[in-house]
């Protein structure tokens, strides 16, 4: 096969071929790093690429199957890593100069499951800084394209994971979602990407943002690719305290099976109306009554106090970066300035913070900050968390009558590349439909359901299941992915234009 068959296969593909001798897991590696190679100077995708890492990995792959040994459902599958998982030996930057050229000397417990899976880890993808934006633009090395169109954001913060898989660099991706950043760059990039429920995956070596709302998760081009990488990296880990002691729901098998019949699906009322692209709406509609179709009984589900969302989060998730990033102090690792022997450690610190993060970094700092302050606690934070308490009581009720809720993932598509950098409440408002589930630790999926009119650029439906219910996204996602590929004739990206 040539190299650009090789890097359109999908992940299951390639691992099925791979453990059949039909092609090396060095072949599929070289084919992916030579597309990076190819693209990734305009897409920019990738922050740090590890060659030899790469095929170092693939040649053991293949070493295994030579001597008869059993190979896992991704053995030999290249993937794209976010930047926020910690790399043994290899850079980890968080997309943010105050940790520029640092090499942690560890790995995450998703990095080393990938590994003891023989996932082939390609290198690390571009991201906002600390995870902090809607569009990658917050990098401090450079904003990354969509593929679709390169004048436009891929979504964020996990931006270059996304891209990277519309781009063909890589058939797997792993990113993080604290508001949405996972499912809102699947959403603009044609991709499909999973939350997880909080904890059920690992958030060892995950560099922590706000650590009440993070979550690692899978990211591919299929339903099924995704559920195959979910169940690599789910599962419990005592080197983390909040992670979920219980068995991972079978998201395979939910994505094998791609049956929505005698499901009941919710359509959350406070997702659409004013700020939602017509577009987005239209596809979302046609989406509802695809589900219609394929046997399952839809009916109207109202969630007021999701209007708070926003609002509530834009507190918590503040106030927890504020703590969280104290830790940047140029004392114990990173970028040190103003060092000279003339300064207090008060002086280093306050320069290196001032040269090392970046203008959103330093907005939700001191925002979390004055939200945490003496007389401003209960008004602030802990009204914030009241509401939290209440979306997730509106989850609750919602999920006594339905199995899923679905809505757009977000209210538009991919917007320009430097639209909204001067406006942080547009930009807050891409996350408008994902926050919810992020605040309440449910589970959520984003899958492309075609593309909006005005623009021809993709959209995501959102699919919501209650806690440790993963497999309900899969089963249905899987469903309606199959139903609109053979409506259309072929996977969405096969649409996108050429790199």
């Amino acid at each position: 096969m040539s190299d650009s068959d090789l890097t359109r296969l999908t992940a299951a593909e390639t691992a099925a071929r791979i453990a059949g001798g039909e092609v090396t897991a060095e072949a599929v590696t070289e084919a992916h790093l030579a597309r990076i190679e190819a693209v990734d100077e305009k897409v920019h995708a990738f922050l740090h690429v590890d060659r030899e890492g790469a095929l170092a990995a693939a040649r053991r792959v293949d070493e295994k199957r030579e001597r008869g040994e059993q190979l896992g459902p991704l053995a030999g599958v290249p993937l794209a890593l976010k930047d926020i998982f910690t790399t043994e030996g290899q850079p980890t930057t968080v997309g943010s100069k105050i940790l520029e050229g640092w090499l942690p000397p560890y790995d995450a417990t998703v990095t080393r499951r990938l590994r003891e899976a023989d996932v082939v880890v390609l290198g690390k993808t571009n991201m906002d800084e600390f995870a902090m934006g809607s569009s990658t633009e917050n990098s401090a090395f450079g904003p990354t394209g969509n593929p679709w169109d390169l004048t436009r954001i891929p979504g964020g913060s996990g931006g270059g994971s996304s891209a990277s898989l519309a781009a063909f660099q890589a058939p797997l991706a792993i990113g993080t979602d604290t508001g949405g950043s996972i499912r809102q760059p699947a959403a603009m990039t044609g991709t499909v990407g999973v939350k997880p429920t909080y904890g059920a995956v690992s958030r060892y070596g995950m560099v922590a943002f706000s650590s009440s709302l993070d979550q690692g998760g899978p990211c591919a081009r299929t339903v099924l690719d995704a559920a195959l990488l979910h169940s690599v990296i789910a599962g419990h880990d005592e080197l983390d305290s909040t992670s979920v002691d219980q068995p991972v729901p079978d998201v395979v098998g939910a994505a094998r099976q791609a049956d929505v019949r005698g499901l009941r699906v919710g359509v959350v009322k406070e997702f659409r109306g004013e700020g939602y692209q017509a577009g987005v709406m239209q596809r979302f509609d046609e989406s509802v009554e695809l589900l219609r179709e394929l046997g399952a009984e839809v009916v109207e589900v109202s969630c007021p106090v999701f209007t708070k969302a926003l609002p509530a989060y834009y507190l918590i998730a503040p106030s927890e970066c504020s703590s969280n990033l104290a830790r940047f102090d140029a004392m114990r690792y990173g970028l040190r300035v103003g060092d000279d022997g003339t300064r207090s450690a008060e002086e280093v610190t306050s320069l290196t913070r001032e040269e090392g993060f970046g203008p959103e970094v330093k907005r939700r700092v001191m925002l979390g900050t004055y939200a945490l302050s003496s007389g401003y606690y209960d008004a602030y934070y802990g009204s914030a968390q009241k509401v939290r308490t209440l979306i997730t009581r509106d989850f609750a009720r919602a999920f006594e009558s339905v199995d899923v809720l679905v809505s757009p993932t977000s209210p538009t598509t991919a917007f320009p590349i430097g639209e909204r950098t001067d406006d942080p409440m547009a930009m807050y408002l891409s996350d408008l439909c994902t926050i919810p589930s992020n605040l309440a630790g449910n589970a959520a999926m984003s899958l492309p359901c075609g593309l909006a009119p005005e623009d021809g650029l993709p959209v995501g439906l959102q699919i919501i299941a209650p806690a440790m219910a993963d497999d309900r996204l899969y089963r249905v996602g899987a469903a309606v992915e199959a139903a609109f590929q053979a409506r259309w004739g072929h996977p969405l990206l096969e649409e996108a234009p050429s790199l």
